[in-house]
């Protein structure tokens, strides 16, 4: 395998560039001038890398299903952390047991560019990256890991609901509802009113872009300079469908805390926007506002089409992808 060749920025997905884009860089690392091809080979073609990584893993705290690695930038150069360091850049790499494992870096990253550059989602920055014999994989900027290496306070949904292991089994982080994950920010956000809408639109994102992986360890909030919280940029966005056989949603319950269904979901078995607005009712959102912010799901929106047309998915995921994204449109527009 070899590094494929770039037409798009590996970052941003902006035409015309062979590697990253001046303002990707500018988001991503500071401006500092770092190459989208990695010094190392990947772990599969490696073994000397292969031990690195396996000790660089011991060190990060990390969770989730996808294999993550700890970058640190040195000049301008992406390397492994070391013992004691702080690393700025979670990688992950290809990953293992799942189907079409080595189309899950392009998935993360250009479902993670939609949710940014088309539905005005806060999100981690992050990128397409090469190790130096071609193989892909994912990059994304710690956003609690401020620049002089110090970390600001982030707690995820299943701290916040008091649930672990141990008190909750190990579903934990499945075990609720998105009724209740909304009360966590009602309960421990000031500004709730504000925060409240974000994660409305982020749900309705992962409804309409696949990811039945949104379970209580991937929405956290996060701490400000001045000690309050706000819900955190969103990160681990990837539509789960290309490469598992998940449920719509990930959290047992679902929507709601109860077993409400509106009319349209009786007869299809989807989700809708009823749903949504009785949704956004329950979490304190009025219903014409709750309206406004299903709007931009029910309809096409080309830029989706350009940046999946532009991505490092080959053509049977794009085509997979897409396909996808247009049967949950349709299930939105059900009445």
């Amino acid at each position: 395998m070899s590094v494929p060749e770039i037409e798009y920025c590996p970052g941003l997905l902006t035409e015309g560039y062979h590697a990253y884009s001046p303002a990707f860089l500018r988001r991503m690392f500071d401006g500092k001038k770092v190459s989208h091809i990695l010094r190392y080979d990947s772990p599969q073609h490696s073994e000397e890398d292969a031990a690195r990584f396996i000790e660089n893993r011991k060190r990060i705290s990390i969770s989730g299903v996808l294999e993550k690695l700890s970058l640190a930038l040195h000049r301008n150069e992406l390397r492994l952390t070391e013992e004691g360091e702080q690393g700025a850049y979670i990688l992950k790499p290809v990953p293992r047991d799942l189907k079409k494992v080595n189309q899950a870096p392009a998935n993360e990253h250009v479902t993670m560019q939609i949710a940014a550059q088309v539905y005005g989602i806060y999100a981690a920055e992050n990128g397409m990256i090469f190790f130096k014999d071609g193989e892909p994989a994912y990059i994304t900027r710690r956003f609690d890991v401020k620049k002089d290496g110090s970390k600001l306070g982030k707690e995820d949904f299943a701290t916040l609901a008091g649930k672990t292991r141990a008190t909750a089994g190990v579903n934990f982080k499945y075990d609720s509802s998105y009724e209740e994950a909304a009360a966590l920010i009602r309960k421990f956000v000031p500004a709730w009113k504000v925060e409240i809408e974000k994660f409305f639109t982020l749900l309705l994102f992962n409804y309409a872009f696949s990811n039945g992986d949104a379970h209580l360890k991937n929405f956290a909030l996060l701490e400000t300079e001045n000690g309050d919280y706000f819900l955190s940029p969103a990160y681990d966005l990837i539509n789960t469908r290309m490469h598992v056989d998940d449920a719509g949603f990930a959290l047992d319950k679902g929507l709601f805390a109860d077993d409400f269904q509106s009319d349209a979901f009786k007869k299809t078995r989807h989700r809708n926007r009823e749903d949504f607005l009785e949704f956004g009712r329950r979490i304190g959102i009025d219903e014409k506002r709750a309206g406004k912010l299903i709007t931009p799901f029910l309809i096409k929106q080309d830029k989706v089409e350009q940046l999946v047309q532009r991505s490092f998915l080959n053509g049977a995921a794009r085509r997979a992808y897409l396909l996808d994204y247009s049967a949950k449109r349709n299930s939105l527009n059900k009445v």
